[in-house]
């Protein structure tokens, strides 16, 4: 049976379906009291004002369109003040087999739309989606340095210069200094001694065979443009940071909350709130939090058998903001957290005990921002009073079930 062919309850009069592509939009709208018609848009500017007039003209109030990468953003930018929108996941509206076209695909979402078929994404409101536009690019800029240090050491190591094996770290105070002196020309490792720190662990005479190598002016001019690279890298982080800072001004109050959770620092904090946002209406449940976020056990059970639990498809960027989170919490000292990981890791594993771990910190993220409550803390000697409250109650039904066993009384008499 065709996709169009298929008959649902109506439930919303008058809607619109949406396939959206990086040039073009291709448009479905049907309902009470209006002829179903499909048109195509251009993105620009322009034509996306002359199909919202065009939907007006039409008493359309709901839309529903794929969240196909970023391209569904402008289009909800100029559409989502004047209409009910419904980003909705490709993989939910997909599933009726029939011959794919942009037409058909935005007459099958619109029939899902009227039918009340269709389960919105959830979309943050504009300050919070700016908020996730500065950490996520927070966070890719943080990786570049890191991978750029990872480059430097590389040549470093290909000049023979073997300073990561005495130092903790090339880039603190001592090696910084170190590295200016080499930059600078000729040397002699004896004269680089005088900036070795007295706190460094490693003896002179180690520290001396290290900085003896051979370095080139290939060498020199690839420090030194890699050196160059992470100091541009760093003035935008720091310029990012200063946005964040503005823009974070009005949840104080929620970022110190989030604070009180064991692994949960300043940034990542902020990191939680820039991907779930401050309004905790949006989930009816932690569980759907959680859920959304990609940190839950899936349900996959077929003729009466649980097969593989793996957690869901969810919000990338979350959960490997939570997974760091969860290593942090599990080093923590006598804590809830901490108790936790060590009670699953053995049996578990540690991928799934720290994911287990980030679990638990959303859902005490969502009561923290719902509530406006801190974290309390439950100790690590929960979880072991937890078990023993329940072996008490088990043993004591055992014990409620059994009877006496009257003919072996009688014998005995």
């Amino acid at each position: 049976m065709k996709k169009d062919h298929i008959q649902f309850e109506q439930v919303v009069e008058r809607g619109c379906g949406m396939d959206v592509h990086k040039g073009t939009i291709v448009v479905t709208i049907r309902g009470k009291g209006i002829k179903t018609q499909t048109k195509s848009y251009s993105t620009f500017t322009n034509s996306l004002i002359k199909l919202k007039e065009w939907l007006k003209k039409h008493g359309i109030t709901h839309i529903a369109m794929e969240s196909t990468g970023v391209y569904w953003k402008p289009v909800f930018n100029v559409l989502g003040d004047d209409f009910q929108i419904l980003l909705v996941n490709a993989r939910h509206v997909k599933n009726v087999p029939g011959n794919k076209t942009d037409k058909r695909d935005s007459r099958w979402l619109a029939k899902l739309l009227l039918s009340g078929l269709l389960r919105g994404s959830f979309i943050p409101s504009q300050k919070i989606r700016e908020l996730r536009d500065l950490t996520r690019y927070k966070t890719k800029l943080t990786n570049q340095v890191t991978a750029e240090k990872n480059r430097f050491q590389k040549i470093l190591e290909d000049a023979n210069i073997k300073l990561s094996s005495v130092l903790s770290d090339v880039f603190g105070a001592t090696g910084k200094k170190i590295i200016a002196r080499i930059l600078e020309g000729d040397y002699q490792p004896e004269q680089l001694l005088y900036y070795v720190h007295g706190r460094v662990k490693a003896n002179r005479e180690d520290i001396k065979e290290a900085l003896t190598g051979y370095v080139t002016e290939h060498h020199r001019f690839m420090l030194k443009t890699i050196l160059s690279s992470i100091s541009r890298i760093e003035t935008t982080l720091a310029e990012i940071e200063v946005q964040i800072e503005k823009v974070t001004e009005p949840y104080k109050e929620i970022i110190e909350l989030l604070e009180t959770i064991p692994g949960v620092a300043y940034d990542g904090a902020i990191g939680i709130i820039s991907e779930i946002g401050v309004d905790m209406d949006e989930f009816p449940t932690h569980k759907h939090l959680t859920s959304w976020a990609g940190v839950s056990p899936g349900s996959n059970e077929s003729a009466g058998k649980n097969k593989s639990g793996r957690i869901t498809y969810g919000n990338k960027y979350l959960r490997a903001l939570l997974v760091e989170q969860g290593w942090a919490a599990s080093r923590t000292k006598h804590t809830y957290l901490s108790s936790k990981y060590k009670s699953l890791v053995g049996r578990r594993g540690k991928k799934k005990a720290v994911i287990a771990v980030g679990h638990k910190i959303l859902i005490a993220a969502y009561f923290i921002i719902r509530d406006k409550v801190a974290y309390d803390e439950l100790g690590e000697d929960h979880l072991n009073n937890f078990r023993k409250d329940k072996l008490v109650e088990y043993y004591k039904k055992q014990l409620a079930k059994l009877e006496p066993n009257t003919d072996f009384d009688k014998e005995v008499a």
